[in-house]
C-alpha cells in the first residue's frame, strides 16, 4: 500500500487574521516525492470545523473577492446560533458547507494538473485559531 498511497501533514500559521493561503507550491513539492512521475489523484483534506479548501485564482484580486463575498454570505454578526469564541464565530462553522474542507486533483506524469489560473488555496476565516494542519495523500 506504501507504494500507491502517501501522506504528508502541513502545518499552516494562518495569523490571526481572516486568510486565503496559497498551497500551490507546497502540493507540487509534495507530489515530487510522492508521486515520481506516476498519475493518480492528490486529495488535500483541511480537519478543522471551520475551514475549507478551494481551487481559485490568486494574486489577481480574487482571494480578496472571495473573502469579501463569504463577508457578504456570512456576516460576522450576533445571527449565529454558534456563539462562543469570537462575535460572529458562528458563520466559521458554516464555511465548509461553501467551501468544502477538500479538494480531490488529478495528477498526469507526477504533476498536478490545474489550470492556467488555478491555485490550491486553504480558506480560513476563523481568527480564534492561528494554526491548522492540512493532509496531502497521493493516490496513484
Amino acid at each position: 500500500m506504501s507504494e500507491t498511497f502517501t501522506t504528508r501533514v502541513l502545518n499552516i500559521a494562518t495569523g490571526t487574521t481572516e486568510t486565503v493561503t496559497d498551497l500551490t507550491a507546497e502540493c507540487e513539492q509534495f507530489l515530487t516525492a510522492a508521486a515520481r512521475g506516476r498519475d493518480g489523484l492528490l486529495n488535500i483534506f483541511v480537519p478543522h470545523a471551520t475551514a475549507g479548501i478551494a481551487v481559485l485564482e490568486t494574486g489577481a484580486g480574487s482571494d480578496d473577492d472571495l473573502l469579501a463575498a463569504l463577508h457578504t454570505l456570512l456576516p460576522a454578526d450576533d445571527r449565529w446560533q454558534h456563539r462562543h469564541g469570537s462575535p460572529g464565530h458562528g458563520r466559521d462553522h458554516v464555511l465548509p458547507a461553501l467551501v468544502p474542507p477538500h479538494a480531490t486533483l488529478p495528477v498526469l506524469g507526477g504533476r498536478l494538473e490545474l489550470g492556467t489560473w488555478q491555485s490550491v488555496c486553504l480558506v480560513d476565516t476563523n481568527v480564534d485559531n492561528t494554526d491548522r494542519n492540512v493532509r496531502l495523500s497521493f493516490f496513484g
